[in-house]
C-alpha cells in the first residue's frame, strides 16, 4: 500500500510538471497530501506520518513541509495535537451555502463574485478590529504584516501569512463569527490560492505581493490608529484592488478558451 501511495505522489507531482506550471515545493507537498485525503488513503483520526518522514518521502527542507502542513491546516483537513502530531481531520464537509468558497473554480467571474461577499464582511470586521482590539490581538496584526514582509524579502510563498492576516483582524472583532466565517472558509478565500489550484499551480497574474503588503500595512496602521473609518477604507481598497486585478484577466481567460476551442 505505502509503495502505491508513494507512486501516486510521484505521479502527480509530475502531472503538474508536465502542464507546464510551476508550483512552489510546499504547493507540491500540500497537493499530494490533500489528495490522499481526498482518495481516502487517510482517513479521519489517522495520523500523518512524522515531519522527518515527510521530509524523506518528498526530498525537500524541513520549512517546505512544514508550510505543506499549515496549508492543510488552514484547509482545515488536518490538525496538530501537541505532542502527539499532526491527524487527519478529513475533506471539508462543506455548508452548501458555503460552496462558492470552497469549490475549485477556474472562473474569474466566481473569484470576483467572491470578494464582493468579502467586501460585506471584513470591511466591518476591519472597523470592528479598530475599535475593540486588545494590544495583544494588534501585536499579533502587526506580527503578520511583518510575517508576510518578510516572506517577500525573501522571495517565499505569501499564500498562508495572507490568510492569518485576514484571521487576525477577525479575531481582533472579538466576536467568534467573524473568526468562524473565516476559518470556515478556510485558506481558499485567498483569490490566488484557489486559482492556482485549478491551474496546476500557476499564476496568470505577475506577482503582487509587494502592492498587497503596502495594503496590509495601511490595514494595520488604521487598526492601531483606533480608526474604524479608516479601516473600513483601507479593506474596502484593498479588497476592491483584488477585484481588479481579476478583471484584468478576463481577457487573458477569454484567449486561453478560444486556444482550447481551436
Amino acid at each position: 500500500m505505502m509503495t502505491e501511495v508513494k507512486s501516486d505522489i510521484r505521479g502527480q507531482m509530475l502531472n503538474m510538471k508536465r502542464s507546464g506550471g510551476r508550483p512552489s515545493l510546499s504547493f507540491q507537498v500540500a497537493d499530494a497530501i490533500r489528495g490522499q485525503i481526498e482518495a481516502g488513503y487517510y482517513a479521519p483520526g489517522d495520523k500523518l506520518p512524522t515531519e522527518p518522514a515527510l521530509i524523506e518521502k518528498f526530498g525537500f527542507s524541513r520549512t517546505v513541509i512544514r508550510e505543506a502542513i499549515a496549508a492543510l491546516r488552514a484547509d482545515g483537513l488536518v490538525e496538530s495535537r501537541h505532542g502527539s502530531g499532526v491527524f487527519v481531520i478529513g475533506p471539508r464537509q462543506s455548508d452548501p451555502g458555503l460552496r462558492l468558497f470552497t469549490e475549485e473554480t477556474s472562473k474569474i467571474s466566481d473569484i470576483i463574485e467572491e470578494l464582493e461577499l468579502r467586501i460585506g464582511i471584513e470591511v466591518e470586521a476591519a472597523a470592528l478590529a479598530a475599535v475593540r482590539s486588545s494590544p495583544a490581538q494588534e501585536a499579533e496584526i502587526q506580527s503578520q504584516v511583518n510575517i508576510f514582509a518578510g516572506l517577500v524579502a525573501e522571495g517565499r510563498p505569501t499564500d498562508e501569512a495572507d490568510f492569518q492576516f485576514h484571521m487576525a483582524i477577525a479575531a481582533a472583532t472579538n466576536n467568534a463569527r467573524f473568526r468562524t466565517f473565516l476559518e470556515h472558509i478556510g485558506r481558499r478565500m485567498i483569490p490566488r490560492v484557489k486559482f492556482r489550484t485549478v491551474m496546476g499551480g500557476v499564476d496568470p497574474l505577475p506577482s503582487r505581493d509587494g502592492p498587497i503588503l503596502d495594503e496590509h500595512r495601511k490595514i494595520a496602521e488604521a487598526i492601531m490608529a483606533r480608526d474604524p473609518d479608516r479601516a473600513r477604507e483601507a479593506m474596502r481598497r484593498h479588497l476592491v484592488t483584488g477585484i481588479k486585478r481579476y478583471r484584468s484577466l478576463t481577457p487573458w481567460q477569454n484567449e486561453q478558451k478560444e486556444d482550447e476551442s481551436g
